[in-house]
């Protein structure tokens, strides 16, 4: 049974610190208000015992069930110059002036690039596309880049998901007569780029209120701009751009981008998982078959299958690898960029490997942080594509900030990192940049990057110890997990996961459900694969509970099930239905553990 999920002002369980590092609580849900959710919707306890703890009432709970797009889209128009760019780009086709895109090298860049290679393709114009090589350029736009593309003809550019922060390489693009759109929508300071349009909804006087979108949500709403004048001058000759066939590409690269699934997000990628289970686009069905991908499209296939080996590419491979491949009618050239990216991945996780456990190692023997605010690695030659990953993997075992530093054999740091909920580690790097520690650094709360002397690595831990440790003693949100119920082994069903579905899609913003069980003996665990771990438990009431746990074989948890003895053990985490010729059944996905006292 779900058991009530109000008055949770305790640990549950009594749950001060879990192996996780966690204090564990359940999220308060006010029985009335479920009560209302359950009459407006028809739907289970569970579900509205869910929406009610999240914050969404009676009225809001059928469009959030159904999230439909054409209710969360938002008015183009009130995105700042969004207006003045779809003009701007309208010119350049009439004129039959070349446009070229310039577009970052992870997923958010390649699928926004993705959609305006199509859409231009479908008016009649073949653009040229630029993906700077991530070790050699770097982030965002560049002079030589910019010059590099006016000698091949291009009298527009248009960035996406950079841009708004490349202050000098847009003057040297203007030096050069090239007119430029940045689409982007990173976090502005209160300088503005000298570009003939930005949009950007974080820029400052923006009113659009999209803040939370992802580059590609933002390039959609700018297709249906496009659209929308192309109706204004009479220019389409035939049927439009059909823009709801692009809103897989949308919706990829918002889940990719960790963005939170709410309003406008949702909508999309509610609609954009619709239009990618029919896999009509040739690149997102090679990728699925190299992936070994089977059923409908989900936030899962798209965040952990589909989004990694199109970023591949950027981190270790060819940079325009990604864009090629959801830009490409051709199914042979999507299956040879399907296997090359695939090869990359596994590639870049056999290096992400090597790093991972050299920064684990390191991070141990300095006491697994201790009382710091932020745990910091830094080796010679780490491979700038895998140190965010790495720094991603970090936080998540030790749940705390975590920085990655790759040194070169001149001495010279690119760093990546990765914050918990109540740090804001993009302030504390770009202040250490003001301080003069870093030759450059920046990013939002919960991601950095920076480029260090490997000589001021010390005067930088000390300035981010200091600068974040008040920050990080109040971050409570950081140790404590927090459940959606409290269930018996016996309640996991196929059925119940499938309820659980129904408020779909989860991401960034709606995590998936987390579920609590008590007093579980543990009666079989066995390391697979590398570092995973499966189980399975029985409840003190009788019922049966196996899953699995990923990447913790070494950890704490990982050891407690293999060699912790049988419990009793409290335990904690996500429930996965699984239907296939095996059968249907539910699995449990453990993220936590903690000793029955």
């Amino acid at each position: 049974m779900l058991a009530p999920a109000a008055a949770a002002s305790g640990a549950l369980f009594g749950v001060e610190r879990s192996l996780g590092g966690k204090r564990w609580q359940l999220a308060e849900a006010d029985d009335r208000l479920v009560g209302e959710i359950v009459r407006a919707t028809g739907c289970p306890d569970a579900l509205a015992r869910l929406m009610a703890s999240r914050g969404i009432d009676a009225a809001a709970a059928p469009g959030f069930l159904a999230p439909r797009l054409r209710d969360a889209f938002p008015d183009p128009s009130r995105f700042a110059d969004m207006d003045k760019a779809a003009g701007l780009i309208w010119d350049a086709v009439e004129a039959k002036r070349r446009i070229a895109l310039f577009a970052d090298y992870d997923v958010d860049g390649a699928t926004s690039a993705a959609q305006l290679v199509r859409w231009l393709r479908a008016v009649g114009h073949d653009p040229l596309v630029y993906i700077p090589d991530r070790i050699e350029e770097g982030y965002g736009p560049n002079a030589a880049a910019f010059a590099r593309l006016k000698e091949q003809g291009a009298e527009l550019v248009v960035t996406l998901d950079c841009g708004a922060a490349a202050l000098e390489p847009l003057e040297a693009a203007r030096s050069l007569g090239l007119a430029v759109v940045v689409v982007d929508h990173h976090m502005m300071k209160q300088e503005v780029p000298p570009a003939a349009a930005l949009v950007n909804p974080n820029q400052p006087g923006d009113e659009s209120g999209c803040g939370h979108m992802a580059a590609a949500g933002v390039t959609f709403v700018l297709l249906a701009a496009l659209n929308r004048e192309g109706r204004r001058r009479a220019a389409f000759r035939g049927d439009e751009p059909d823009i709801i066939a692009l809103a897989d590409l949308a919706a990829l690269g918002t889940i990719c981008d960790v963005v939170p699934l709410t309003g406008i997000n949702r909508a999309l990628v509610a609609q954009g998982l619709k239009v990618m289970s029919g896999w009509a686009k040739p690149g997102l069905a090679a990728l699925a078959e190299v992936a070994g991908l089977e059923g409908p499209a989900s936030p899962y296939h798209a965040g952990f299958l589909i989004g990694p080996r199109i970023n591949a590419g950027g981190r270790v491979g060819k940079s325009d690898l990604g864009v090629r491949l959801l830009s490409t009618e051709d199914a042979g050239e999507a299956r040879r960029i399907a296997l090359e990216l695939d090869a990359l991945n596994a590639e870049r996780r056999a290096i992400e490997a090597d790093v991972l456990e050299a920064a684990i190692a390191q991070v141990e023997a300095a006491g697994a942080g201790g009382d710091s605010p932020l745990l910091l690695a830094a080796g010679p030659n780490w491979h700038p594509g895998v140190i965010g990953i790495v720094a991603g993997r970090l936080k998540e075992r030790f749940n705390r900030p975590a920085l990655v530093v790759g040194l070169d054999e001149a001495g010279l740091g690119k760093g990546s990192g990765r914050s918990v909920a109540g740090v804001n580690l993009g302030a504390a790097v770009a202040a250490a940049h003001e301080a003069g520690l870093l030759i450059a650094g920046g990013g939002h709360p919960m991601a950095a990057g920076l480029t260090i002397a490997a000589d001021r690595l010390e005067d930088f831990r000390a300035f981010m110890t200091e600068r974040l440790m008040g920050e990080w003693k109040s971050a409570d949100e950081a140790r404590t997990a927090r459940f959606d119920g409290v269930l018996s082994p016996s309640a996991v069903t196929f059925e119940f996961c499938e309820a659980l579905a129904l408020a779909a899609p989860y991401g960034a913003g709606h995590p998936e459900p987390r579920f609590a069980f008590a007093d579980l003996r543990r009666t079989y665990a066995e390391r697979v694969g590398s570092d995973h771990v499966r189980f399975a438990f029985e409840g003190a009431g009788g019922g049966r509970l196996s899953g699995i746990a990923f990447r913790c074989a070494d950890a704490p948890i990982g050891q407690a099930l293999l060699s912790g003895g049988e419990g009793p053990w409290h335990a904690a985490g996500r429930l996965k239905a699984s239907d296939n010729r095996f059968g249907r059944k539910a699995e449990f996905h453990l993220e936590d553990l903690a000793p029955a006292r």
